[in-house]
């Protein structure tokens, strides 16, 4: 799960940064533990998980894609998503099933694809120049960003290692909005197989989630994580 970054300087001119993060606080001599994750360790994460298990619905609807692919998954493909799970993706002041505080996660199908693999195709994957490394995630639109702002999740989270497509659409990087505009977690690489195979039975898709961060001072992110 990542912490806090700072805004890039483009996005700082018009955008105010919520989380009042300047590079300074990262870098130099006045760089200080404000952003490091050790600060969660004190209560721990807790809340109420909910999973849109995009890559299922996209086996039952015949979308056929690679998880190591820049897959983009839109809004649209959110909701249609959750109508299929039985979810109104609107938050609850607006009647939907969304709540103040929830913790999203994103099923993309990154997990069940590397278990499928060879250790050389591991491997061969693993090894790829930057600029050939792909994975298919949340779309970088507006509409995506709006939802996840407007919702108030506490934070989100996805089996991909971006969370979001990569490479972004048009350079537009979720990160930076994500993290260093709304200071909100951000969780990849998490392996939801077990969780989502468990909702699928219950047919129920919210449950209790918790989290126990690193007591790391200046640490700015976790190790994956199994749920």
């Amino acid at each position: 799960m990542a912490y806090v970054s700072p805004a890039p300087p483009s996005l700082r001119q018009s955008h105010p940064n919520e989380t009042q993060t300047k590079p300074s606080d990262i870098v130099g001599e006045n760089a200080n533990l404000r952003c490091s994750i050790h600060h969660w360790a004190v209560h721990g994460i807790a809340g109420r998980g909910i999973l849109l298990d995009y890559r299922h619905y996209a086996k039952i609807h015949n979308i056929d894609y690679d998880p190591y692919t820049a897959h983009p998954i839109s809004f649209d493909d959110l909701k249609a998503c959750a109508t299929y799970q039985g979810i109104d993706l609107r938050p609850e002041s607006q009647g939907g099933d969304i709540k103040v505080g929830d913790i999203l996660m994103v099923r993309s199908g990154f997990v069940e694809r590397y278990d499928q693999l060879t250790p050389a195709e591991r491997k061969a994957a693993a090894e790829r120049a930057h600029d050939d490394i792909q994975w298919a995630g949340l779309k970088q639109e507006e509409a995506v960003k709006d939802w996840l702002h407007d919702c108030y999740f506490a934070a989100v989270a996805g089996d991909s290692p971006t969370f979001e497509c990569w490479p972004p659409v048009d350079g537009n990087y979720m990160h930076q909005s994500i993290l260093a505009l709304w200071g909100m977690p951000l969780g990849e690489m998490w392996d939801l197989e077990k969780l989502a195979i468990k909702c699928r039975e219950r047919k129920k898709w919210t449950f209790f989630m918790t989290s126990a961060p690193a007591n790391v001072a200046g640490m700015c992110c976790l190790r994956p994580i199994r749920c």
